[in-house]
């Protein structure tokens, strides 16, 4: 299967779990406190498959376009009702029973963030350990005193196993651009602390790699240049290269490490690249050409490809995080809460001004993101499951009109005056979150263009 192919496999898959648990909150609540659901739809659009076990049952959906999904309940606002099923209509249902049908479908994706995670943590997340690079001059990193492989073990008392939690540890700094400790151990295996500035620090949380603006970057050893395998539909792949090749030449030059090797390709996106390696003890000559991937705010070449670290190193590297299944479950809550509390700060910093907007994803990214988290292994898409369902439960409590969030805060409104919202009220909020939800899709749209063709 080719990448695109596999990305937009593992896009349709990963909506349709997330958005299959926020409607499924809907329907069971529903369905508990009484109200008749007519549809339960998984997309928008022509019904590609449908089924009705009970005559005068829910209508099960599943629809052309994957982009969302509906519980269609019996409500006297959409249609006329039967008398004898007032009872079940959705808008004569106490205030409780309302809210507790709307909050339900967050809800759900909060709850199926926490059972990806402690998955996750049973089965055991791989990593790579937070040893650093050479910081780069002045920078925010060399400021604070941190050297050429220095491992970062904590940050303000938090352990970061891996890098992804020391990234997050970091931005979550950054949000709050305060002062941070981190607890470092040397190349010569003492341990001190450093701390760190981000109150500062300028341009942080605009688009682009935060560690890169923070000076850092992961130490990489100095491997040969032969791949371990690479990604089908790839450029590598589309080229003949496979695993086991050492990578001898690069357009006549010589390639002594992988390090030169990434530079090589990471500086000619879509150039072409004559490649000379050796498989099996035979010299083969290939034509290379890298894809032009958008990084860092620079555009560069990437083709698919992994490097075979020896096992000295892999092991000196790469570590697992894993816990028993009960103290996963605190770290399962506690990771959910975390991305859920990143979320909401980001939205309000890029409200502000003080986070860019050119952070939104669109489609085309999730579905990118999707599918090298598949490739990456189990616990990855995992991972990247709980993260969108986070945002999918965050962004629909926001108080925005259509959304959950607008309909809870309708809610309230009627909890204080006593009376429900009039109708021309919330006609009139409806455009406007229907106008605020097109203006924030054609952004995310725009943004993933804008990410393809720089």
């Amino acid at each position: 299967m080719s990448g695109i192919l596999f990305s937009v496999a593992a896009f349709v898959v990963a909506i349709g779990v997330l958005v299959t648990v926020h409607e499924y909150g809907h329907f069971w609540v529903a369905r508990k406190v009484g109200v008749k659901v007519l549809r339960f739809s998984v997309g928008f659009g022509k019904p590609l498959w449908r089924r009705q076990p009970q005559p005068d049952g829910t209508e099960f959906v599943v629809a052309a376009i994957p982009l969302g999904g509906y519980v269609k309940m019996l409500d006297e606002r959409e249609g006329e009702v039967d008398p004898n099923e007032l009872d079940r209509a959705f808008n004569r249902k106490p205030l409780a029973s309302r809210m507790a049908v709307v909050v339900a479908g967050p809800l759900f994706n909060f709850l199926f963030a926490i059972a990806a995670y402690w998955l996750m943590y049973v089965t055991g997340v791989p990593g790579v350990k937070p040893v650093i690079a050479e910081p780069v001059a002045d920078s925010v990193a060399a400021q604070a005193g941190l050297q050429l492989r220095d491992e970062i073990l904590a940050v303000d008392g938090e352990p970061t196993p891996t890098w992804n939690t020391a990234v997050l540890a970091l931005l979550d700094a950054a949000l709050s651009r305060r002062e941070v400790e981190l607890e470092v151990a040397g190349r010569d295996g003492t341990t001190h602390r450093v701390r760190m500035d981000l109150s500062a620090a300028d341009g942080l949380l605009g688009r682009g790699d935060l560690l890169r603006k923070l000076g850092l970057a992961p130490w990489r050893p100095p491997v040969p240049a032969v791949i371990d395998k690479v990604v089908a539909g790839g450029a590598a792949d589309n080229a003949g290269l496979s695993g086991g090749d050492l990578i001898l030449r690069a357009d006549g030059n010589e390639i002594s490490n992988w390090s030169e090797w990434v530079d090589y390709v990471r500086d000619r996106p879509g150039a072409t690249i004559h490649v000379d390696v050796e498989r099996d003890g035979a010299p083969i000559s290939l034509t290379l050409r890298p894809d032009a991937v958008e990084m860092d705010d620079t555009v560069v070449g990437r083709i698919g490809a992994y490097v075979d670290i020896p096992e000295e190193l892999g092991n000196e590297l790469s570590t697992e995080v894993r816990y028993g299944p009960l103290v996963s479950v605190p770290e399962a809550l506690g990771r959910t809460w975390q991305m859920a509390e990143l979320t909401l700060r980001t939205l309000w910093k890029m409200l502000t001004g003080e986070a860019s907007v050119e952070n939104i994803s669109g489609p085309i990214s999730i579905a990118q993101y999707a599918g090298y988290s598949a490739q990456v292994g189990f616990a990855s898409f995992l991972g990247f499951l709980a993260i969108v369902s986070i945002s999918l439960g965050v962004l629909n409590l926001l108080p925005i009109p259509v959304l959950d969030g607008g309909h809870l805060l309708y809610y309230f409104i009627e909890l204080v005056k006593g009376s429900p919202v009039s109708a021309q009220a919330e006609m009139l909020g409806q455009r406007i979150g229907i106008a605020l939800l097109l203006l924030l899709m054609s952004l995310a749209v725009f943004n993933d263009f804008t990410r393809l063709f720089r």
